[in-house]
């Protein structure tokens, strides 16, 4: 069995074996759709409505973040503690020999990227994406089924890797050499509008790459080398290990961080508290508009 550490198409997932392979379904709605409301529990019901077969459901919000952990200065989706990650594993069934693939909805797979990068920060490689998403899998008339999976609790306790992140807003600016990249839409980034936190704009000396220029017209992935030739455009001199990524919140920005990894470019760094960690001490400074202020 082929090792998949980044994305995986519809058909290696359903040819793997069964007892071979832990699948999480990611689906998470931030908003519901026409309402500018906050419906987190929209994905839990669409998973226990039809999932992939066997898939275990992550929550967004309780699973892959720590909400608690907003008034910290932490962004809107705080990284979880290490040990709730361990016992969110450890209620999945993970194993280190299991093939781990998180999928999302036609979104982009943003939650499913949060996972895929969580996994690696405690030192998961044996995890990919499903390119494409949910939506694939129905695509190609592949079986679903309903209801909550469970599956034989584990014993599992993981570290973060802790070079792999920044949460410190202060040192965020103070390596000349880093290169910021923020994930969000280019009219958030430039300040024009800001549907969600305190205000518009970004952070000082960050460039834009929008999460939605990794994605091909019809949702997946663009090949890893039309992926490398951009990114290294926007890379320049710098090296990847000199990037690190931000979004609104921490989420969409492992979705460059997969991207780049999928292209190659290995050794990239997430600021997690992103967007709406920085700009909660209003003395931080704001640009906005196109270019790096």
């Amino acid at each position: 069995m082929t090792i998949k550490t980044t994305l995986i198409d519809v058909d290696d997932l359903a040819a793997l074996p069964v007892d071979a392979v832990l699948i999480v379904d990611c689906r998470f709605e931030l908003m519901a759709p026409g309402t500018g409301a906050r419906d987190p529990g929209k994905g839990e019901r669409d998973y226990l409505e039809g999932h992939i077969p066997g898939a275990v459901y992550a929550s967004l919000d309780t699973d892959l973040s720590d909400l608690s952990r907003q008034s910290e200065g932490l962004g809107r989706h705080p990284l979880p503690l290490e040990l709730a990650f361990s016992r969110t594993l450890a209620r999945w069934g993970w194993r280190p020999d299991l093939q781990v693939v998180c999928y999302d909805a036609a979104s982009g797979s943003l939650a499913a990227a949060r996972l895929w990068w969580l996994l690696r920060l405690v030192g998961v490689h044996k995890v990919a994406v499903l390119d494409g998403g949910y939506p694939t899998w129905v695509a190609a008339g592949l079986p679903v089924e309903a209801g909550e999976v469970t599956r034989a609790p584990a014993q599992v306790s993981l570290h973060f890797d802790r070079s792999l992140y920044l949460t410190d807003h202060a040192s965020l600016r103070e390596d000349p050499a880093r290169l910021l990249l923020d994930a969000r839409a280019a009219p958030r980034y430039r300040g024009e509008v800001e549907p969600i936190d305190r205000v518009g704009g970004h952070v000082p000396g960050a460039f834009n790459r929008p999460f939605s220029e990794n994605l091909a017209a019809d949702g997946r992935f663009k090949p890893a080398a039309a992926l490398r030739e951009e990114f290294l455009a926007l890379l320049g001199m710098h090296t990847p290990g000199d990037v690190v990524h931000m979004c609104g919140s921490g989420v969409t920005a492992c979705h460059n961080l997969l991207a780049m990894e999928y292209a190659g470019l290995t050794g990239s760094r997430l600021y997690a508290p992103s967007w709406s960690g920085w700009v909660s001490d209003a003395a931080r400074p704001v640009a906005k508009g196109d270019l790096p202020g």
